[in-house]
C-alpha cells in the first residue's frame, strides 16, 4: 500500500515537471515583448515562469485525474 503512494507521488511529480516544461516551450511561441512594458525584464521573466507553472499544473492535474478515473472505471463492472 505504501509502495502505491510512493509510485503515485513519483508519477505526479514527473507529470507536473513534464507539463510545466511543455507549457514553457509552448509559451515561447507568444511574443510577450509587445504586451509588456520596456525595461521590466525581471517581471517579464517571473510572469513567464508563473504562467508556465500555472498552465503546466492545470494540464497535469487534468491528465492525472483522467488517469485515476480510467483506473477506477473497471471497478464499476466488479459490483
Amino acid at each position: 500500500m505504501m509502495a502505491d503512494f510512493g509510485q503515485q507521488a513519483l508519477i505526479s511529480i514527473f507529470s507536473h515537471l513534464v507539463f510545466i516544461a511543455l507549457a514553457w516551450w509552448a509559451l515561447q511561441a507568444i511574443q510577450f515583448e509587445r504586451l509588456l512594458k520596456k525595461n521590466h525584464v525581471f517581471q517579464a521573466r517571473l510572469l513567464f515562469i508563473l504562467l508556465s507553472i500555472a498552465l503546466g499544473s492545470i494540464v497535469s492535474n487534468f491528465f492525472l485525474d483522467y488517469l485515476l478515473w480510467s483506473q477506477q472505471l473497471p471497478q464499476i463492472l466488479q459490483r
